[in-house]
């Protein structure tokens, strides 16, 4: 055999990319098509990586890999379907929001900007991926309040009716903690559907009594939004819990697994993973009084905090702060109140008024600070500890109620959109 002559080897060279740039395309194809759009095997791999290095993490068993790629391919299709129609009712992202979210991210983790992409980087994570991904979530997220979650209105009474079956039941003190498996039917199922949904329930639950694990089986086979969580619904105050399984867990100890529980959805299996009793909520409030100036076209931010500045100057020399406020402050419902906004508790407020806010003694007057609303300064009245179980417990109901609807018109809002959308798989192409 002759050596390779240093042509012949440049030659050689100079194709590598192409000849490997065509092994890609051969490699690399449709795994299923969405409407006009599709999903190739090369995005399924990224994601079934991923999602597989999560479920580690978790400590979660990986399920076999086929069932595995079906459960993410079914995610990354509905997913593709919300962007669709996030696009098509004109919901975009820009860079300084997504860098702005991104921001907050490293934040939480206590990490710079710079040291978070390093992390993602050294852990395998593709950074301009990853913010692809979070774009896609904002969107999604935005899409989901104006179709499904804005609409959803909680009234006082439906409040007092929760306060009032939790009593009843005992379980106003308790919370619970939840693992969930849906097997989902389509909508105006046939009869054939209707006995397959079943048999496919019914067999994830004789694995269950079987003692196989709950979030390897939830992974495997539930069509639920938190599958490749496991199933975890998180820890829920007794009103959070839904209705449909109020009965069920109402019999329930810890580590058991419910029967089946069928709902116009599919059918649903859960498991008690935990009970704690609530505690007393006291908190501190805090008593305070400010002037907000609004910017705008002849009122820029230079000139905001020149008047606040000259305002504070003249509270601090003597002047009547509630009277200042009724003459100067754009926030009109407290201005009519000199300012007065109350006693507020942690929450009520912006995380900008709030910082600032506890960061004052009583009877200081804060610098002038900004926050989505304008300029502000901030005077503190007065502390006190408050009993706010019963506010607390309030807004739990609220917040419950509110998530349970959200949870039902989601699910209906998804399987419309699935059933509408032409989707066709070919994993086996």
């Amino acid at each position: 055999m002759q050596p390779l002559t240093r042509q012949t080897l440049l030659l050689f060279l100079c194709l590598l990319p192409a000849l490997a740039a065509r092994a890609a395309v051969e490699i690399d194809h449709i795994v299923a098509i969405v409407n006009d759009d599709v999903i190739m095997a090369s995005e399924l791999s990224d994601k079934m990586r991923s999602i597989k290095e999560q479920l580690r993490e978790q400590g979660t068993k990986l399920p076999p890999t086929p069932v595995l790629q079906k459960q993410v391919l079914d995610r990354m299709v509905m997913t593709k379907l919300q962007l669709q129609m996030a696009e098509k009712h004109g919901i975009r992202v820009d860079d300084e929001t997504l860098n702005r979210a991104i921001s907050n991210i490293a934040a939480q983790n206590k990490v710079s900007l710079d040291q978070f992409r390093k992390i993602l980087e050294k852990d395998g994570y593709n950074y301009a991926q990853f913010r692809e991904d979070i774009r896609h979530q904002i969107m999604i997220s935005r899409l989901q309040q104006e179709a499904v979650d804005n609409r959803v209105i909680v009234s006082e009474r439906e409040i007092n009716n929760y306060l009032a079956t939790q009593q009843h039941q005992g379980k106003s003190q308790k919370e619970y903690r939840l693992s969930h498996i849906l097997i989902a039917m389509p909508n105006s199922p046939s009869t054939e559907e209707l006995q397959k949904t079943k048999a496919k329930a019914e067999m994830v639950l004789k694995k269950l009594e079987s003692g196989a694990d709950f979030s390897e089986v939830a992974a495997s086979y539930s069509d639920g939004q938190q599958a490749l969580d496991g199933g975890d619904l998180g820890w829920r105050k007794g009103s959070q819990v839904p209705t449909l399984f109020t009965d069920a867990v109402a019999h329930m100890h810890k580590g058991d697994i419910s029967s089946l529980i069928r709902s116009p959805s599919g059918y649903h299996i859960i498991k008690l993973t935990g009970v704690r009793d609530s505690k007393k909520v006291v908190v501190t409030q805090t008593h305070a009084r400010h002037i907000l100036i609004k910017t705008d076209d002849l009122t820029s931010d230079k000139d905001a905090v020149r008047r606040l500045k000259q305002l504070r100057q003249r509270i601090e020399g003597g002047a009547n702060f509630a009277e200042l406020a009724r003459s100067n402050s754009n926030d009109t419902v407290s201005a009519a109140d000199g300012g007065d906004l109350g006693w507020v508790s942690p929450g009520d407020l912006v995380p900008e008024f709030e910082e600032v806010m506890n960061s004052l003694k009583p009877g200081q007057v804060s610098q002038p600070f900004r926050t989505r609303f304008g300029w502000h300064i901030v005077q503190v009245l007065g502390r006190r500890k408050h009993d706010s179980t019963a506010d607390v417990r309030r807004a739990h109901a609220r917040q419950a109620i509110r998530q349970k609807k959200i949870e039902e018109a989601r699910e209906n809002w998804l399987r419309d959109l699935r059933d509408e959308a032409y989707v066709e798989y070919r994993l086996n192409s």
